[in-house]
């Protein structure tokens, strides 16, 4: 499975941890999505700013 995530929230005032893992996620602007593999670390990734993101699944048959 593929996880869509979308950055919907700023990291201006957020802790250097948060920055860097958006960035690490592939995310450099606001509105912009990444697709990356369903793994256990980039799910740890998303929780660590989930309150920044947005996850969709994305069908696997596209």
């Amino acid at each position: 499975m593929k996880l869509k995530i979308t950055q919907v929230r700023s990291t201006i005032n957020r802790i250097e941890k948060q920055k860097r893992t958006i960035r690490a996620l592939g995310i450099r602007r606001m509105q912009q999505s990444v697709v990356h593999e369903d793994t256990p670390q980039i799910r740890g990734m998303i929780k660590v700013v989930e309150h920044l993101v947005t996850v969709e699944a994305l069908d696997e048959s596209r």
